[in-house]
């Protein structure tokens, strides 16, 4: 059965525009068949990677990974998240635009992805992705107006970041939903999310 990985980060709940166009995104791209796995980074955040898990995470030659309760659990949230990941066909992330960046719940998601060995490696010719053959739809909201601006490519720490991540991992299919100037007014707004829903229904076509 063909998976889809539906990801939210926004903190603002049911208020969130965001919410409500990967909503829109999960539901058109989970066709007949299709199980959809939820993660609410923000009802629900993963822990940023401290010291003992990055120790057992990556452990330095000759050393002794840390192994304690604390550490164990970690580790197996960290499987259970990489997991969904690499069992998903489809991946829908939820990627409001915070202070040029994504939220940091979002941040922590894809630190317990990228693991050597898993979603990468690093071989003689350079970095490889072994995750490829996965479709990514990274819905995006910001408050102002970014997208062929000259700001464009001095502040997008967002959808560049992700879609260079993801490319990192080996996926090649990354599309981007876009709805742009939410906080300019209500026609601004209006029109934002029509403009994504339209991009929504042009994705699942």
């Amino acid at each position: 059965m063909a998976q889809l990985l539906h990801i939210d980060s926004s903190p603002q709940g049911g208020a969130s525009v965001f919410r409500r166009l990967s909503a829109a995104a999960a539901q058109a791209l989970a066709g007949p068949g299709v199980r959809t796995v939820y993660r609410d980074l923000a009802a629900h955040p993963i822990p940023h990677l401290g010291g003992e898990l990055i120790a057992a995470l990556r452990p330095a030659p000759g050393s002794t990974p840390p192994d304690t309760p604390a550490v164990r659990a970690e580790l197996a949230l960290t499987e259970e998240v990489l997991g969904e990941f690499l069992a998903s066909d489809v991946v829908v992330v939820g990627a409001p635009f915070y202070n040029f960046g994504i939220p940091s719940q979002l941040k922590a998601w894809i630190d317990r992805l990228a693991q050597a060995g898993r979603t990468f490696r690093y071989t003689a010719e350079g970095p490889q992705g072994l995750a490829g053959g996965k479709r990514v739809v990274i819905v995006s909201s910001r408050g102002g107006k970014y997208a062929g601006t000259p700001y464009e490519a001095a502040l997008d720490h967002q959808e560049a970041y992700l879609k260079a991540v993801f490319g990192f991992f080996g996926i090649t299919d990354v599309a981007i939903v876009r709805a742009e100037g939410i906080t300019l007014g209500p026609d601004a707004r209006a029109a934002a999310i029509e403009a994504a829903l339209a991009d929504v229904r042009r994705l699942a076509a």
